[in-house]
């Protein structure tokens, strides 16, 4: 079988990027969301969509201290000559939890809506079928994700606020009454809810945040270079998870 990429390809002279000239039709003239989007689409992206995949990826590049930045910082702190493995280790961590949610999202709304509308039914049943529903809650941002809300906003102006929206407001409200509390949906809901609504496959999902969270990433690894925590961070954990351990050891 003959070995094939149909993404990129050079001479002597060019660079084609699927199918646009890299020096004439894309270097200065768009945007890094834009390549971004050519890469996982294999296009160009219209104006409407231009300005929602940006405003994705601008909200998934910073979260600040969280597992993710603490992974790049310590990893620093241990391989301070290897700033790509910093941000690497960050970007191991974007899992089920952590970003690679909407993926979960994605997937479980496509699944949903292959042959239906959204309704109160069909959030039933996605309620019932899963302990922890992706894409819904945040331990801070409450009662409401300010992200989400903007991010839906943009999804109206752009045309991108249809069925898959709709049904995770539905879910989230189905989840929020089994909970016994506000269950609203977060960043990583939206942004899943919208992906289904460009038609982006499911599994490139995850490789939006992925995008997004490097910038953010070497931004927390050029921070620790000048002004470092993650030593302090450590020593911190080291001292209080090992005390009682200490206290009883035995005497000789």
């Amino acid at each position: 079988m003959a070995l094939r990429s149909d993404i990129a390809w050079s001479t002597a002279d060019q660079i084609g990027v699927f199918g646009y000239d890299l020096v004439r039709e894309l270097i200065g003239k768009v945007s890094l969301g834009d390549m971004g989007f050519l890469e996982i689409v294999g296009r160009l992206p219209n104006k409407r969509e231009s300005r929602m995949f940006e405003a994705m990826l601008v909200t998934l590049v910073e979260h600040g201290i969280v597992p993710s930045s603490l992974a790049t910082r310590l990893t620093h702190t241990g391989a301070p000559e290897a700033l790509q493995a910093s941000v690497a280790a960050g970007l191991l961590g974007l899992g089920s939890v952590f970003v690679g949610s909407i993926e979960g999202v994605a997937k479980m709304l496509s699944a949903a809506l292959v042959d239906a509308e959204p309704s109160v039914a069909i959030a039933n049943e996605i309620v019932s079928a899963q302990r922890v529903v992706p894409g819904l809650g945040h331990p801070i941002h409450k009662p409401f994700d300010p992200r989400a809300r903007k991010l839906f906003a943009i999804a109206r102006a752009t045309g991108f606020h249809g069925p898959y929206v709709e049904l995770m407001r539905l879910v989230s409200r189905r989840a929020g009454k089994r909970a016994g509390r506000p269950l609203p949906i977060n960043a990583t809901g939206a942004i899943g809810a919208i992906c289904c609504e460009m038609k982006l496959p499911p599994e490139a999902c995850r490789g939006i945040g992925v995008m997004a969270r490097a910038v953010g990433l070497v931004g927390h690894a050029l921070e620790e270079m000048r002004q470092p925590i993650a030593r302090e961070v450590w020593h911190r954990v080291e001292e209080e998870a090992t005390a009682h351990a200490r206290g009883k050891l035995r005497k000789k």
